[in-house]
């Protein structure tokens, strides 16, 4: 990845400090648990629906489902309140509600293109996205897009490659590719939680809680 495409920011992306050095038996775990996730989470079908069987079903499915929660949230607020952050209370210094979205959606980019060893399709510019953006329409497409690229990377993960070594998108040395792929599952819902209590401050319930 080059400086100006997001490498100077990749250290924030997932929050602070790095976690890609834990033992490599956790991603033994998280693989496990991420299948049983993905398979736990299908929507009702009629008839028998085939079962998700490879790697790469997996973690597309998984990213549908993070997407679908996601973007459905950042819909929800108004864009009269995309500025909103919680004041009351430890909030110092927290995104705002726009920069949350943004947050994840940079994040998104910048942990792809390291799975798929390119640089991002679009300037990073910040942990935050595009400093510029502002507008609720942009940064929803910005988010929309961001996912795009994240299920482009998933179906990119196979039985192969899954414990292939790449540049660690947070700091030194590498990481296997599938590392990378479900830490960025559970950092988009870790955001998502604080989303759904920004929606909830405002009297909007989540999209994703009204079934």
């Amino acid at each position: 990845m080059k400086e100006n495409a997001g490498v100077g920011i990749k250290t924030n992306l997932l929050g602070k400090g790095s976690y890609m050095n834990k033992s490599f038996s956790l991603l033994a775990i998280l693989l496990s648990g991420l299948s049983s996730f993905a398979l736990g989470q299908q929507p009702p079908q009629s008839g028998h629906a085939p079962a998700l069987t490879t790697i790469s079903e997996i973690e597309d499915r998984s990213v549908r489902i993070l997407e679908r929660d996601l973007v459905q949230a950042a819909d929800a607020m108004p864009e009269s309140k995309y500025s909103f952050a919680p004041t009351n209370g430890e909030f110092k210094g927290v995104r705002t509600f726009a920069l949350l979205v943004k947050h994840v959606a940079a994040s998104n980019y910048a942990m792809s293109s390291a799975i798929l060893k390119e640089d991002p399709p679009v300037d990073l510019q910040t942990e935050n996205g595009p400093v510029s953006m502002t507008s609720k329409t942009d940064i929803m497409k910005f988010l929309e897009d961001s996912f795009l690229y994240l299920h482009k990377a998933a179906r990119s993960i196979n039985e192969k490659n899954a414990t292939e070594q790449v540049p660690n998108p947070e700091g030194a040395g590498t990481v296997p590719k599938l590392d990378i792929a479900t830490r960025q599952l559970w950092h988009g819902m870790d955001h998502y939680g604080q989303m759904v209590l920004y929606l909830r401050m405002n009297g909007i319930v989540p999209p994703a809680s009204r079934h």
